[in-house]
């Protein structure tokens, strides 16, 4: 980051404590904002949701912005954070409490190696796919444990559901990522947004020439996410919240603070595997529009964030068999047809491999 070398250079010179204080740095302001983030998606979500019903949604907590609500995200995260948080009798408590934790770790240490703009990231390792791939692949034993730990039917019915649809669609987002390997060459996030640059705009990005990976790559982040229509890990309507039905206060919030820090993982992260990342779609002839940044980023993380809501509004929940038959014998079929096509696009010169 070279935006912060100075204050690099400071801190390291204080040997071991400079380095932790450097990445503290580098670490709590992300965590703070993710933190923030996820509660205006809740907010965002519940205010678009309400339109496409026909209802206003949140409107009297914070009149800053008459009608909009404004407060109401936080209200929500102090009225969990002061509820008490009652373990079943039955359960196992050091597992039980240990569980939420185990699923926000991987959600919040999978931004590490996440970039927001060239230099601008935690960690840029250059096996940062792989990376991703085992971090967020972690955040199912959280679930599992959550709902074995609990000592409920209902619970360990929804964490065996979840366990089955992330391995499943866990493939079917490898393959999908296989694809943007081989068009990049690279395995480092930074490269992969940077081998989408051109004079084309966004017509050189991947979302084009990778199309049905690009679809299928979204779909199962929803379904690893456990959100509807893919939600029957949680079924309202069957098990009673599926596998923390058991939790209140502070661990459910925890659970629902990884949920929705994973939704805007991989919002992000579909943005930058095939949108072109911080990549602006018009030239750079174009005033202010065609400047690269962040906020390009942010913009198409967004959109990618309103088609969850927009899902959760309009989809009825899949049943069990669907959602199998979905991923195995649909979305690993086509993911693995695509790959081979890929592969001769980039023998055949298509991607500017390394440029």
């Amino acid at each position: 980051m070279d935006l912060f070398a100075p204050l690099h250079d400071f801190l390291i010179g204080f040997g071991y404590a400079g380095t932790v204080a450097w990445a503290l740095v580098k670490i709590v302001p992300l965590m703070l904002a993710l933190t923030i983030a996820v509660a205006f998606f809740t907010l965002f979500e519940r205010k678009v949701i309400g339109w496409m019903h026909a209802r206003h949604g949140p409107v009297y907590v914070g009149q800053l912005v008459p009608g909009l609500g404004f407060i109401q995200a936080f209200a929500d995260v102090f009225k969990m954070l002061f509820k008490e948080s009652i373990a079943p009798s039955s359960a196992n408590v050091v597992l039980y409490r240990l569980a939420p934790l185990i699923a926000l770790a991987p959600a919040f240490a999978a931004w590490a190696v996440v970039p927001f703009g060239e230099g601008l990231v935690i960690a840029d390792v250059d096996a940062g796919l792989l990376v991703l791939l085992a971090l967020t692949s972690m955040g199912v034993y959280g679930v599992i444990i959550g709902g074995w730990a609990s000592n409920s039917k209902y619970a360990f019915l929804g964490a065996l559901r979840s366990a089955a649809q992330v391995v499943s669609y866990e493939i079917a987002m490898g393959f999908a990522l296989v694809g943007v390997l081989i068009a990049a060459g690279s395995m480092n996030l930074t490269a992969i947004v940077l081998a989408q640059d051109g004079n084309a705009g966004l017509f050189e990005w991947f979302w084009l020439p990778l199309l049905p990976l690009f679809v299928i790559y979204f779909i199962a982040g929803v379904a690893e996410t456990n959100r509807a229509p893919f939600d029957v890990a949680e079924g309202e309507s069957e098990i009673v919240a599926g596998f923390h039905v058991d939790y209140s206060g502070s661990a459910f919030a925890v659970f629902f603070l990884a949920e929705y820090a994973n939704m805007i993982l991989i919002s992000v992260l579909a943005a930058l595997f095939f949108l072109g990342g911080w990549l602006s779609p018009f030239p750079e002839s174009v005033p202010l529009l065609g400047v690269d940044g962040p906020w390009w980023l942010f913009i198409k993380a967004l959109f990618f964030a309103f088609c969850y809501v927009w899902f959760r509004a309009t989809f009825p929940r899949y049943r069990y068999d669907q959602i199998m038959r979905l991923g195995w014998k649909v979305f690993i079929p086509i993911t693995i047809v695509w790959i081979v096509v890929v592969a001769v696009m980039g023998y055949l010169g298509w991607f500017e491999i390394g440029q």
